[in-house]
């Protein structure tokens, strides 16, 4: 009777604290990770959450960086689905599927990042995947399996990583074989029919040589339908795996990793939401904005990604450890975009991305008394080529544009970062970069009537000479130094201050026409050069200067990280498309501006805090993890050609998927349960209003709003667990981005209404102006076992 007693008041405890959980996170703007196994790392070593921001592995308390981690075992216990999920718990940070697309990532960090993922950008957020930089977006929406941790640094990263990233880095972290045979096998049940099944196998062959892998199997079904082909829309359709062998490390001086990965997504395309009736048809807005009515299924959307990496870690003496990265990827995506969601071919775009990168990393690691740091050299060559039609046969029948481009970059780089401690107290830490960029544009374009073009299986036939048939190239070099002081009055405090500075080189817009160049000497052709000048774009740097604090309190019971950071950004690199006239025809153009000026400045909180133990019964505890980000975000200066006429048109634009507030808070309780341990979570994510691109739209920007999410999982000391984990709960409709081809005030960006109250079209009189949301309520069940 006693243990049904403890068991009801148990149970009893439990109801309360998942009630009070869900009142706090609703009631609360802050932000969390899972805070039972933060305020866990806490408790044993005093916030010695380990990162490896520097390079090296360091307490979190340590690192003079804003950077938020998030281990495995959080991850598993939050029922974490891919990368994107992050952003819900890290301050300032904006990480979603592209538009129409299920696997491109679009990533801001503090206001900077990159929404196309054509080629010829690059990106503005640095995605590493066990340190190996991916070059391009594609299939870098990395769902979440045997991973260790990932990091999220924020501001610009150059002086240690291979890479140069000017807004910030995103570090995906897989585990590191066990030198014990191990298998794990995890699967998840759950609404729209999600069913995901894992399995990690790993085994020692020899006394140093280990090999292992997983196989990964993840299925969803759609969220709604496409009215018109009747495929599922949202659905998921992955198989992936990866494979590794390892030779020495634990006890050994070299460490020697392999491995291979590979990712199949045949999913459906994404088609979007209408946000108006069609212009001339009068289709109606559909009531389920997961539904489309897109006709466009050509070619299949297939992407495919897959690379092999090889991590050498050489300890050459007590203070000198030499490391080495090579790697190379490969990535095909296969996607038909509709832009205006109708069956009519009214702007349908068909496309092909190509990418293949080849990288190698140097690095020198020494650690001696006060003085510890590294010194680097990087190299990538990459290929990416991009193929797309774009159909507007019901402005003009049959008619095509095609756009074949081929955008390669190399690049070299030398960087190093060392860190002095002039006492126990004070360090202070200097590092650089020099960058050497070489971008080669090969692009083709041309219009097609009758049909699409035979690349995409079209019967067009071609129409007139090329409007654009363009090579060139150009080299980006810059130099970008780092300087931080740290003081630490006790082990447990530092205050920090820091300057950096980031550097992203220029390029060549795949979309942009070269026939549409100015005549700049007036002598009636456009020259190589004139060509050249229109369709580029300038580098972009950005100067960061923060000033932060990270603390241990109440003997461990309290980690507090702060920071304030102001960022001065020039020439930003704006990529956009607009409906033009090449050649006396209507088309679609890429316009990219180097908008002059910006300026971003902010704060950020992070917290994790036990606060009670032992309340009911010993070994339970109660526990908070929360976050709060404030970016005042403008542009100090934004010219634009109007009628001829340079003009700034600063007042009236704004900072793409950069909202002001970003904040989330989880209260968790945790408590012995027979022979295991029992997990409550609540977390309740906040944004404030985002604005889609640089000129507001009151029909695709996202007003503020809230998600909230919860998580019950059990452990058994016997080594399985069980949880139950339910995401977006109330079902919140919120957009992440859209289309829109309509007709806006040059100055102001104000929509253009017409006669029928609706806005005005510039390109296909149906008009484009189509939404992407976020996921909807989803509850799962998850279920794992390890021998």
């Amino acid at each position: 009777m006693q243990q049904v007693g403890n068991l009801s008041i148990r149970t009893s405890t439990l109801a309360l604290a998942a009630t009070i959980a869900a009142g706090i996170g609703l009631a609360t703007p802050v932000m969390a990770q899972d805070a039972s196994a933060a305020a866990e790392s806490m408790d044993d070593e005093g916030g010695a959450i380990v990162v490896t921001a520097r390079r090296r592995e360091e307490r979190l308390v340590d690192v003079p960086i804003a950077v938020t981690s998030f281990s495995g075992e959080q991850l598993a216990n939050s029922g974490a689905i891919d990368i994107t999920e992050i952003a819900q718990t890290a301050p300032n940070v904006t990480l979603e599927p592209s538009r129409g697309t299920n696997s491109t990532l679009s990533a801001f960090i503090r206001g900077i990042g990159q929404q196309d993922p054509v080629s010829g950008f690059e990106q503005g957020v640095g995605i590493y995947l066990d340190d190996v930089y991916l070059n391009r977006p594609q299939a870098a929406v990395l769902d979440i399996y045997d991973v260790e941790r990932i990091e999220v640094l924020r501001g610009p990263q150059g002086t240690l990583y291979g890479r140069n990233t000017i807004g910030g880095a995103v570090k995906y972290v897989t585990k590191m074989l066990p030198e014990d045979f191990s298998l794990k096998v995890r699967g998840t049940y759950g609404m729209y029919d999600q069913a995901d099944g894992v399995v990690t196998m790993s085994g020692p062959i020899a006394d140093i040589v280990r090999v292992g892998g997983s196989f990964a199997r993840l299925s969803r079904g759609g969220f709604g339908d496409n009215l018109t082909n009747g495929l599922e829309n949202y659905n998921k359709d992955i198989w992936a795996g990866r494979a590794t062998l390892e030779i020495g490390g634990y006890d050994e001086p070299v460490l020697i990793r392999i491995s291979g990965d590979y990712t199949r997504d045949k999913s459906n395309p994404r088609g979007g939401h209408r946000l108006i009736p069609g212009l001339v048809t009068g289709a109606p807005v559909l009531d389920n904005v997961f539904d489309t009515r897109g006709g466009l299924n050509d070619p299949e959307q297939d992407i495919e990604a897959y690379g092999l990496a090889m991590n050498v870690s050489a300890e050459l003496s007590d203070t000198l450890t030499l490391r080495s990265i090579s790697a190379w990827r490969k990535d095909t995506s296969e996607t038909p975009i509709d832009f205006d969601a109708l069956p009519a071919v009214d702007l349908d775009v068909p496309g092909i991305y190509r990418n293949q990168q080849t990288s190698q990393e140097f690095q020198l690691l020494y650690d001696d008394g006060p003085l510890s740091g590294l010194v680097g050299f990087y190299y990538l060559s990459a290929e990416a080529d991009t193929l797309f039609d774009t159909r507007i046969f019901t402005t003009v029948p049959g008619l095509t544009a095609f756009t074949k481009a081929a955008v390669d970059t190399e690049t070299y780089a030398v960087f190093g970062d060392f860190t002095y401690d002039i006492s126990p107290q004070f360090s202070v830490s200097v590092g650089g970069r020099y960058t050497w960029d070489e971008r080669t544009a090969d692009i083709l374009r041309q219009n097609y009537l009758g049909g699409g073009s035979p690349v995409f299986g079209g019967a067009g036939i071609l129409f007139g000479a090329a409007s654009t048939d363009f090579t060139g190239s150009a080299k980006f070099n810059k130099f970008t130094p780092r300087a931080s002081v740290s003081f630490k009055p006790t082990p447990d405090h530092n205050i920090y201050a820091s300057y950096s500075q980031g550097f992203k080189g220029g390029g060549f817009d795949p979309r942009g026409v070269g026939t549409n160049a100015p005549d700049l000497d007036g002598d009636g052709v456009r020259s190589d050069a004139e060509v050249a000048s229109f369709l580029s774009f300038r580098p972009e740097k950005v100067d960061s200067y923060e000033i932060g604090y990270k603390g241990n309190l109440l003997d461990g019971a309290l980690y507090v990280a702060a920071a304030a950071f102001y960022a001065d950004y020039t020439d930003v690199q704006i990529p956009g498309s607009v409906a033009c006239d090449v050649n006396g025809l209507p088309s679609f153009c890429g316009v990219v501006s180097n908008a002059g000026k910006a300026r971003f400045k902010g704060l950020e909180l992070e917290t994790n805090a036990r606060l009670a133990r032992d309340m009911m019964t010993p070994g339970d505890r109660l526990t908070f993890s929360g976050s709060l980000g404030y970016i005042d975000a403008e542009y100090r200066e934004y010219i634009t050609n109007i009628g001829g006429v340079p003009t700034d048109v600063a007042d009236f634009r704004e900072v793409q998927n950069t909202p002001k507030w970003t904040a989330s808070g989880t209260l968790g309780y945790e408590t012995p349960l027979g022979a295991g341990t029992l997990r409550l979570a609540s977390t309740v994510s906040y944004r404030s209003k985002t604005y889609q691109f640089e000129i507001p739209n009151p029909y695709i920007d996202q007003k503020g709003f809230a998600l909230w999410d919860a998580n019950i999982v059990y452990h058994s000391d016997s080594n399985w667990s069980i949880g139950v984990h339910g995401k977006n709960l109330l079902d919140k409709e919120y957009k992440t981005s859209g289309y829109t081809f309509i007709a806006v005030d040059p100055v102001t960006g104000v929509p253009a209404i017409g006669a029928n109250g609706l806005p005005v079209p510039t390109l296909g009189p149906e008009g484009t102006l189509t939404a992407f949301y976020g996921n909807p309520r989803q509850v799962f069940v998850s279920a794992s076992i390890e021998f």
